[in-house]
């Protein structure tokens, strides 16, 4: 397994992988083939940046059983999906602002992003796990409040991409099994959620492979496979922990 990290140093944008507390830095491309740069810089020492610069995060809706059930929601036969604008985009230890136009419910949605490692267009679902370089966390959040607001439109978009609400990192994970992680969620230090990937009613390659059917997937892109039961809500002053055993934890303060 290795874990992969972008991060700016004296305002150079750099990555490498991470080994502890020490990042081995890289050159070349992420997605292609990195050589080391022969240098290390500590990780304490550099601002940890989003773990890729992903042209689009693609996100799923009603993909694990559990929570559909809760919902009582039927299981949908495709992918059910919207997208994050990248202004959205923030990185673990930076501040998920509440929007000034909005004075509603924001919530948490702890989730398991995949990482493209390729361009993939209409690829079979053997040819999609060759183009997922590896896994990342996801805090989905969400203004709840605007998504039914208007009864003639729903707006997934706007309630979803608000500046700071696309959180994920703190780094890509190589060389995990997917389908054997859990994810955990803690609000300021009480586990809310804690749920099976093996639970997603289409798991990591089957979205690869049918959401690249409809649009060309670029490295460094992210699909957030969707949440389970236990999202809740954030007031200002909120920490919230996203965490995956071989990926690390995503931690974030909400103001």
């Amino acid at each position: 397994m290795t874990q992969w990290i972008r991060f700016a140093e004296s305002g150079v944008t750099g990555f490498g992988r991470l080994e502890g507390t020490q990042i081995s830095v890289h050159s070349g491309d992420m997605f292609g083939a990195p050589e080391p740069a022969g240098r290390t810089v500590e990780l304490a020492a550099v601002e940890v940046l989003t773990p890729t610069a992903a042209g689009k995060m693609i996100a799923l809706w009603n993909n694990f059983r559990a929570l559909a059930a809760k919902l009582g929601n039927p299981v949908p036969a495709e992918p059910l999906y919207f997208i994050k604008g990248n202004n959205s985009y923030l990185a673990t230890g930076q501040t998920i602002r509440m929007p000034k136009s909005y004075g509603g419910k924001v919530v948490y949605e702890g989730e398991l992003g995949i990482v493209i490692g390729r361009t993939c267009r209409a690829v079979s679902e053997s040819e999609a796990q060759r183009n997922i370089f590896g896994y990342t966390c996801i805090n989905d959040v969400t203004a709840t409040d605007i998504l039914h607001r208007d009864s003639t439109f729903a707006q997934w978009t706007r309630a979803k991409s608000f500046d700071t609400f696309g959180v994920f990192g703190p780094v890509v994970a190589t060389g995990l099994d997917p389908m054997q992680l859990s994810i955990r969620t803690v609000l300021n230090g009480q586990e809310r959620q804690n749920y099976p990937v093996a639970d997603m009613v289409f798991p990591p390659a089957t979205l690869v492979s049918l959401i690249s059917q409809d649009i060309t997937l670029d490295p460094g892109d992210i699909i957030a496979c969707g949440t389970s039961i236990g999202v809740g809500s954030m007031k200002p002053g909120s920490t919230v922990e996203v965490s995956i055993e071989g990926i690390g934890t995503l931690g974030n303060r909400f103001e």
